[in-house]
């Protein structure tokens, strides 16, 4: 395996130190959930922030069980009338974690690079919210983006995708299934970036202790997410498992060379593919689980992006209008 670089391996001792959850209880991950991320210049070297070309404004929108607040990125300067597709993100952090500054690199990027509307979703976390309330939460986004797309900036009945890193990329391709099953809204394509898709699945024993993602961690997370009587053998909480994937969307998914959940993605890459699904797959080698929500320490973000936006624009393009054939007019 290729070596990382070594202020990612800083980073993931300096993360594992102060914000593992293996040995947390349920309170005190509640307790961690109320910490707010530093906003300052080396928070905003790390993760990245909204960049040039993209504008972002924050709003709630109805739910399940509640307003949902979303933050929705636009590109700047492009003409009022050009076509935008919709993208809806879903952040990662093990379903118990995560909130909407992490989006904010991504989804400007993609944004300002694609000319879509990014809508980001702050849906319910776990353990005070089990499975499947981030689900509902999720779907009901992907519904209210789909119908309010005038409003949003958007193309209305235009192309519509999803996004999501880590646990966001499980929600992502989850909302492919209920979008499939119940009926809509349509989505044109999904980007899942190192997605978990089977929660029964063993990890691999050489990953147990990988970085940012370890497998006490794993199955911290799975446990607050899923609860005592959740079964994750659930198509909704692994898609892997679905016993059909005819008709989905095609797919972006990147896999990390350093990540436990390496297989899962490699794993629904050949599902989607056999269910006759066009994919793009992608393993980045020397970077672990989570390095796209780092670009200021591990240069494979900005490549990974790069791929992500190429993606998208070539999925979410406005199809050429039809040419209608010339008339002959009748001989004299």
């Amino acid at each position: 395996m290729a070596r990382m670089e070594l202020g990612v391996r800083a980073w993931g001792w300096l993360t594992r130190r102060q914000a593992s959850v293996a040995s947390k209880s349920e309170d005190q991950v509640i307790a961690m959930q109320r910490r707010n991320m530093p906003d300052n210049k080396v928070s905003d070297w790390i993760f990245g922030s909204t960049v040039v070309g993209a504008q972002k404004a924050d709003r709630t929108i109805p739910g399940p069980d509640g307003d949902i607040p979303v933050r929705v990125y636009r590109p700047m300067g492009a003409a009022t009338d050009a076509p935008r597709p919709l993208i809806v993100y879903y952040h990662g952090g093990g379903f118990v974690f995560g909130f909407l500054r992490m989006g904010d690199w991504l989804c400007s990027s993609v944004a300002a690079r694609v000319g879509a509307v990014v809508v980001s979703v702050d849906y319910r976390l776990a353990p005070k919210h089990r499975f499947p309330a981030a689900v509902e939460d999720c779907y009901a986004a992907l519904t209210w983006t789909a119908a309010n797309a005038a409003e949003l900036g958007g193309t209305p009945g235009g192309p519509l995708a999803v996004m999501g890193e880590s646990a966001g990329g499980t929600l992502s391709a989850v909302m492919c299934l209920l979008a499939r099953d119940r009926g809509g809204p349509a989505i044109s394509h999904q980007a899942l970036i190192y997605p978990a898709t089977d929660m029964t699945a063993p990890r691999p024993a050489a990953l147990a202790s990988a970085l940012f993602l370890s497998a006490g961690e794993m199955t911290a997370y799975r446990r607050m997410y899923l609860g005592p009587d959740g079964d994750p053998a659930n198509p909704l909480a692994s898609p892997l498992l679905a016993s059909d994937h005819a008709g989905l969307p095609p797919a972006l998914i990147q896999v990390a060379e350093h990540d436990p959940l390496r297989e899962d993605g490699t794993r629904y890459a050949q599902a989607l593919r056999a269910a006759g699904v066009p994919v793009r797959y992608t393993e980045y080698v020397g970077v672990p689980h989570g390095f796209v929500n780092f670009p200021g320490l591990c240069r494979s973000a900005a490549q990974a992006l790069a791929e992500i936006c190429a993606e998208q624009s070539a999925a979410l393009a406005p199809a050429p209008a039809r040419k209608e054939p010339a008339r002959k007019e009748p001989a004299a």
